[in-house]
């Protein structure tokens, strides 16, 4: 399992995900020692930047895209071109399924043309694919839903 953004809501599916018996990797931006703390495999990686998450997927069943509350410049290409290219790119590697976070904070257009990508990639590439549109603000629904769209993909 690999979490991209695994920030808060990334570190607390993670140790669900861990509790059910998962491996799981998660990429940060900033510090891993809170995902060491949490018991999470962690990377450096960046998902505007492509090539520090291809090498994270080796050994890996299910991408977890939770990137719905991403702030900064270049959160539409996050749910635009950088998405669309990694799904492209997960053809080739060991990945057989792939979870889109469709809420947070992100503008909501973005997140639709993001789920929209993931369902034509999972259409085109036969990639299944799960899009989870829980409110993140209601942790619970979301923690939630999440568990249940891995444990759909696996």
């Amino acid at each position: 399992m690999l979490i991209v953004g695994c920030g808060c809501r990334g570190r607390a599916l993670g140790q669900a995900l861990l509790a059910d018996g998962h491996v799981v990797r998660g990429t940060t931006r900033s510090s891993l020692d809170p995902l060491l703390a949490a018991g999470i495999e962690a990377a450096a990686a960046d998902p505007d930047r492509l090539g520090t998450i291809m090498p994270q997927l080796a050994g890996v069943s299910v991408v977890c895209w939770l990137l719905g509350s991403a702030v900064g410049d270049g959160v539409a290409d996050l749910h635009g071109p950088r998405l669309e290219t990694l799904l492209e790119r997960l053809v080739d590697t060991p990945v057989r399924g792939f979870v889109y976070e469709a809420a947070g904070t992100v503008d909501a257009e973005l997140l639709r043309g993001g789920a929209a990508a993931v369902g034509e990639a999972a259409q085109r590439w036969r990639i299944p694919a799960q899009v989870v549109e829980a409110d993140p603000a209601d942790h619970e629904a979301w923690l939630g839903a999440m568990r249940a769209s891995v444990e759909r993909l696996l």
